[in-house]
């Protein structure tokens, strides 16, 4: 089947002679939808950005933001998608056109300029304005709006908030749309003045009904190959034909290289709906996470099970590419900076590697065995990751990069500490950034089991982190500042498990 099939604003369009790697963006624009464009090409700006109806449960969509300048558009075969073009409602013979209401107030509180990024920015804001669990106004102005001034999208009480206005609009639902004209202030604004969807409005009441389901596709063009496989035993098959495919899920790795890097890989084979990928359990004494699952999924599935995931989350890139991105994905590449990798380290994870023969679990500090190579086999695949429960009581997730949000680590920390009766009895660390690998700080995490929790630990702790691994000199920091900088991140720790003390800390 060499014919792709996807709802494009509610039309229904055949993608003909259409090559494996030809991106959803390419795509789109060839049937005449121009307003998503190409910036960056590797998930950073989000001029790109459209929305895609994804499962919400059994039974309802959720409007779901991510770059089409990535993922390839054989992977939304089957699917629905809505460019910003098909927000709002086009000029026609029954009258003039209307802005939807996301696309009015960016027009009204003077949110674009050039207008090259809007697109982006208005599908990105309208996800998040049809997410579920935004806490509307208590009483929304007419058809979303906030008032004639604005002034009421920014109350006091919000007025040191970073991230939510009265609204409810969390503003790291922009965190992967950069503009360069307006500044993002009156963006923000535009953000802050919506209300709730109306009753009658078309994409709300989309959200009622099921998203599609996952379709099996095989598109092959030139002896190059995209394959959705329907069950693990066909993907299996297709590894055992070709040891060297590459399984994608969100494709915000091989995306990247694909456009920078031109790499265009003989088989691809998307694991992303598999239904043995996509669960998330929970018992007494374990946590599994499907490696399908977008992190955004984990994010909401897990409702604040684990403290060091939720700092973890909001550190990892951004929202447009967590929504696409999986942990599967993140540790399968293994990269030295990931951001996964050293929590999960901290959190004793293993992985359960799967494959035709069966299924084996590996401890995710015995899974990489160099720079980006681990103990996988070619016929395996990275079917979960498990966390052992409970948790650590205190833990926290650093991540040190030149810019706070949507940037690579130059070194991350994770550190879990178990403290009982104010003494250390269990600690993992992982780190990111500082080897050939991520890697578990075993000499601190021995310097530190048994030891009273206190000052003189914390120093001592630190002294030890800042002779972890192997740094090294790149155009990110420095082999010193890596050193100083897990050296800093233990009494950073300290000081923020032990507030009172923190002033002495730093002294």
């Amino acid at each position: 089947m060499n014919d792709i099939r996807l709802t494009v604003n509610g039309r229904e369009r055949e993608l003909s002679a259409l090559a494996p790697h030809t991106r959803l963006l390419d795509a789109l624009r060839e049937q005449g939808l121009t307003g998503a464009k190409e910036g960056c090409a590797e998930g950073e700006c989000g001029a790109c950005a459209v929305l895609v109806a994804r499962p919400d449960g059994d039974d309802r969509t959720r409007w779901t933001s991510v770059n089409a300048c990535l993922p390839a558009a054989a992977a939304f075969d089957g699917q629905e998608v809505v460019t910003a073009e098909g927000l709002g409602t086009a000029p026609g013979p029954r009258g003039p056109g209307t802005l939807h209401p996301v696309q009015r107030e960016m027009a009204t509180r003077g949110g674009s300029q050039c207008g090259y990024c809007t697109p982006g920015f208005v599908c990105a804001m309208a996800a998040e304005y049809y997410r579920p669990e935004r806490c509307a106004p208590a009483e929304p102005a007419s058809q979303g709006g906030a008032g004639e001034t604005g002034t009421e999208a920014v109350g006091e009480e919000h007025a040191t908030d970073h991230e939510c206005g009265p609204n409810g609009f969390d503003l790291h639902a922009l965190s992967g749309n950069l503009c360069r004209c307006t500044g993002y202030r009156p963006i923000r604004d535009a953000a802050y003045a919506l209300g709730r969807p109306e009753d009658t409005d078309l994409l709300r009441r989309r959200q009622e009904d099921p998203a599609p389901a996952a379709r099996p596709t095989r598109l092959e063009v030139d002896g190059a190959r995209f394959v959705r496989p329907a069950r693990m035993a066909e993907l299996f098959e297709a590894l055992a034909e070709d040891p060297e495919a590459r399984l994608v899920a969100g494709s915000t790795d091989l995306g990247v290289e694909v456009n920078i890097r031109h790499v265009r890989p003989r088989t691809v084979l998307a694991v992303d709906r598999l239904e043995e990928m996509r669960d998330l359990t929970v018992s007494a004494d374990r946590l599994e996470i499907g490696a399908g699952l977008s992190l955004s999924e984990v994010e909401r599935a897990l409702e604040h099970r684990v403290p060091l995931l939720d700092e973890l989350f909001p550190q990892f890139a951004s929202r447009l590419i967590r929504n696409a991105a999986t942990f599967g994905g993140n540790l399968g590449t293994g990269s030295p900076i990931g951001d996964s990798a050293p929590v999960l380290l901290a959190l004793g994870a293993s992985l359960a590697l799967a494959s035709s023969s069966g299924e084996r679990e590996v401890p995710l500090d015995e899974y990489y065995t160099g720079y980006r190579e681990s103990v996988r086999r070619p016929d395996e695949i990275i079917r979960a990751v498990r966390i052992p429960l409970p948790v650590a009581n205190t833990a926290a997730f650093h991540k040190i990069a030149k810019r706070r949000f949507d940037d690579i680590s130059s070194v991350s920390v994770a550190i879990a500490l178990q403290v009982d009766d104010a003494a250390v009895t269990h600690a993992r660390i992982g780190l990111g950034g500082v080897a050939a690998t991520p890697l578990r700080a075993r000499e601190v995490e021995e310097e530190l089991t048994g030891r009273p929790w206190n000052r003189e630990t914390a120093v001592a702790a630190a002294l030890a982190l800042s002779r972890q691994g192997t740094p090294i000199d790149d155009m990110r920091a420095s082999s010193r500042y890596r050193s100083a900088m897990l050296q800093q991140s233990m009494l950073k720790f300290w000081a923020g498990a032990q507030p009172v003390q923190a002033q002495e800390v730093r002294s």
